[in-house]
């Protein structure tokens, strides 16, 4: 069997891994799959001969409840893609009644600074659903590693601090963000965008590829100045922020800094559509 969708069934699956000694890898995913998924698959696929995939849209990371009705999901398509892969890959597609019972509420977490600031400041309580999934996800399966992709950098270091607190077994293994021949991040999001949008959002990657080549030339403030200009002057784009910050403590550089260790985040709504991307510069 590879489709689990109740927690009694999978936890009876996963303690006949455990005594194969059979590490237990986790892809955790919203669904809608894409190439950038796929990716972090092959990748789990090199540590284990069996891989986990869970497909589960988590109400209690949406701050807009518009977002979550429209969120791209079909299930029979990424259960056939992901056995295209590999048979060996097993998939566990709870509902939310089996996650969180009757009471769909996210959990209240303090991550500090990190949490604070770009998509924690644009998306109230977002970061709270994210650590309540993967927090019942990494206790669930209790993985020896586990996979995220960069594309959600912020992300990243939000359930690394929940490693660190509570999961000492765990390895995150962060992947490298998947692009289209353009350069844009590829995302379940994308699908919801017109063709124009589409075609006209490799600006983000653009912008992107600019802070870099031109952090050692320019004014900080001049980079930032030039991107929102370009960005909301693409008919239906619109610049939530742009800001270059340390990668590790996500402190936003003050001027021109050529420390290592510096990201270009971005976030541009297209229409309804939250597009968001980042770029190691140094």
């Amino acid at each position: 069997m590879n489709l689990y969708s109740s927690v009694h069934e999978l936890t009876l699956e996963l303690k006949k891994q455990k005594k194969n000694n059979n590490p237990i890898c986790l892809v955790p995913t919203m669904g809608s799959l894409h190439e950038g998924h796929y990716s972090l698959v092959h990748k789990a696929l090199e540590a284990s001969e069996t891989v986990w995939v869970s497909i589960f849209v988590n109400p209690t990371q949406f701050n807009d409840n518009n977002d979550f009705i429209n969120y791209p999901k079909n299930l029979n398509k990424d259960i056939e893609k992901l056995l295209d892969i590999s048979k060996n890959i097993k998939i566990f597609a709870p509902s939310a009644k089996e996650i969180y019972g009757k009471n769909i509420e996210p959990q209240k977490f303090d991550f500090g600074y990190i949490g604070e600031v770009m998509e924690g400041k644009f998306r109230e309580d977002h970061f709270n659903g994210v650590a309540t999934i993967v927090t019942k996800l990494l206790d669930l399966f209790k993985p020896d590693f586990v996979f995220f992709g960069e594309k959600d950098f912020q992300q990243i270091l939000i359930v690394q601090k929940i490693i660190d607190e509570s999961f000492h077994g765990t390895n995150l293994v962060r992947c490298e963000t998947v692009r289209n021949k353009n350069g844009l991040a590829l995302s379940s999001r994308n699908k919801l965008l017109k063709r124009k949008d589409y075609n006209n959002s490799n600006i983000i990657h653009e912008m992107l590829v600019f802070s870099k080549k031109n952090l050692m030339k320019i004014p900080y403030d001049k980079i930032k100045a030039h991107i929102t200009s370009e960005i909301n002057k693409v008919e239906n784009f619109k610049l939530e922020y742009f800001e270059i910050r340390d990668e590790k403590t996500l402190f936003e550089i003050k001027k021109n800094n050529f420390n290592i260790g510096l990201r270009a985040f971005i976030s541009v709504k297209v229409n309804s559509v939250r597009l968001i991307d980042n770029y190691l510069l140094n």
